[in-house]
């Protein structure tokens, strides 16, 4: 590969890592063929992308950008892929663990993640990055938490309209 050509990776890879908020790297060393291909397609279902580099292109890629990626360091050795998510740091999480359960083994090895610019290392991290809650789930879980309040008071409210009105109209008959 020529210079040239790494230089285009690079630059491919650090718009990606920029762009993309959710990103994992895996090693899917001493992979089959098959296992490596069954990868790809639950890859493709759950809109993931995966994608084979080069150790030393991911890591001036990730140099290249202002977020702070030296614990990434240690991880950037053997063989790396990297998993790409636009929406959610908690698919590629449950896409490994699922993986790993249906292969019956543990060739598919987490390496590390970054979640909103806030990175993971280690394979002890994968349950933490599951139970990570999507964007899309806080912003339910606050506007659930806001519209509460507002729900019992008009409910107080609108039962307490209609008790009013029938002492009021009780009242109004009993003086006939």
């Amino acid at each position: 590969m020529t210079r040239e050509e790494k230089a285009v990776i690079i630059d491919e890879l650090s718009q990606k890592f920029l762009n993309t908020p959710y990103f994992y790297i895996t090693n899917a060393s001493g992979m089959t063929v098959s296992e490596v291909n069954s990868l790809r397609s639950l890859c493709f279902e759950r809109g993931i992308e995966y994608r084979v580099v080069k150790n030393t292109l991911i890591k001036k890629a990730l140099e290249a950008l202002d977020t702070d990626y030296s614990s990434f360091d240690e991880v950037l050795k053997g063989f790396s892929g990297v998993m790409f998510h636009p929406e959610s740091g908690k698919v590629p999480a449950q896409l490994i663990k699922d993986f790993k359960k249906k292969s019956g083994n543990d060739k598919l090895k987490f390496k590390g993640a970054s979640v909103d610019s806030a990175v993971f290392v280690g394979e002890s991290q994968l349950d933490v990055l599951i139970s990570l809650k999507s964007k899309q789930e806080m912003v339910g879980e606050v506007i659930g938490l806001l519209q509460s309040p507002a729900k019992n008071v008009i409910s107080a409210l609108s039962s307490g309209g209609n008790k009013l009105a029938g002492i009021l109209k009780t009242l109004s008959e009993k003086e006939d």
